[in-house]
């Protein structure tokens, strides 16, 4: 019944897929001002280069004493804000040890970023800042992309839970009809579907007839009719018929979880 202990559950859901949501949105802006930030930074690093400078005949026209200085202090800020979310993963694979795709982009900017800070403050050698800032804009950018995807995907996945009902009105052995949550159906029970209810589990029709509106499922727009024998998926619509139907398949082995 609304607002009875079967309702508190499904709230609970709402809740904690709601906070979900929020933080996989904070990070994907995380993400987006870490890549804006570094790719502004990169621009100028580019150019500071030599090969870029050789590349765009600008050698003599971008050329000062203070030039690898700038460019390291570039490339630390890029090092350090862009390159966090993938230094931070390390420590954790690292501790877990499971090194994966964090650990690798680590240590090529890590190594990239030390000696080339060396080579600024003395060291004999030749500085890497322009390929270490274009490593960090370009996985901040992936990672990016990667996230609106899961989100995306998330969301859509959540409407299409969003089709099946709270609960299903459950046909005792003694006649009597029993509102239950959906997870405590099994397979062989009979489940009455009132006109305009969702049907609440796959199953087939054993007695009444009416039509399903299955658009959400199928794409099929116009409804379909069903009588006795004939199956249903859970997550469609019952038309303006009651029906009793008995349930086949619950849980991940319904259609919509399919």
């Amino acid at each position: 019944m609304p607002g009875g202990p079967a309702d508190k559950p499904v709230v609970k859901h709402g809740e904690k897929m709601a906070r979900q949501h929020d933080h996989r949105a904070m990070m994907i802006a995380d993400f987006r001002r870490r890549f804006l930030v570094s790719l502004a930074l990169s621009i100028p690093v580019l150019l500071l280069s030599s090969e870029v400078q050789g590349l765009l005949g600008l050698e003599e026209t971008i050329k000062f004493a203070a030039e690898p200085y700038i460019s390291w202090a570039l490339a630390s800020i890029v090092y350090f804000y862009g390159g966090y979310p993938f230094l931070k993963g390390f420590i954790q694979e690292a501790r877990s040890r499971s090194p994966e795709m964090n650990t690798l982009i680590a240590v090529a900017i890590t190594a990239a970023y030390v000696y080339s800070s060396a080579v600024v403050f003395g060291l004999s050698g030749t500085v890497f800042f322009w390929e270490l800032t274009t490593l960090v804009s370009i996985m901040l950018l992936g990672h990016w992309i990667e996230m609106r995807s899961v989100l995306g995907a998330s969301r859509a996945l959540e409407e299409l839970a969003r089709l099946m009902p709270s609960e299903a009105h459950r046909l005792m052995p003694d006649g009597r009809v029993m509102d239950v949550p959906l997870e405590e159906l099994s397979v062989g029970d009979r489940v009455i579907v009132k006109p305009a209810e969702k049907i609440p589990a796959d199953g087939a029709v054993v007695s009444g007839e009416t039509s399903v509106n299955e658009a959400m499922l199928t794409g099929e727009s116009l409804p379909v009719y069903k009588k006795a024998g004939v199956p249903v998926m859970g997550g469609s619509i019952n038309g303006e018929g009651s029906i009793t139907i008995e349930v086949k398949k619950t849980g991940k082995d319904s259609y919509l979880s399919r």
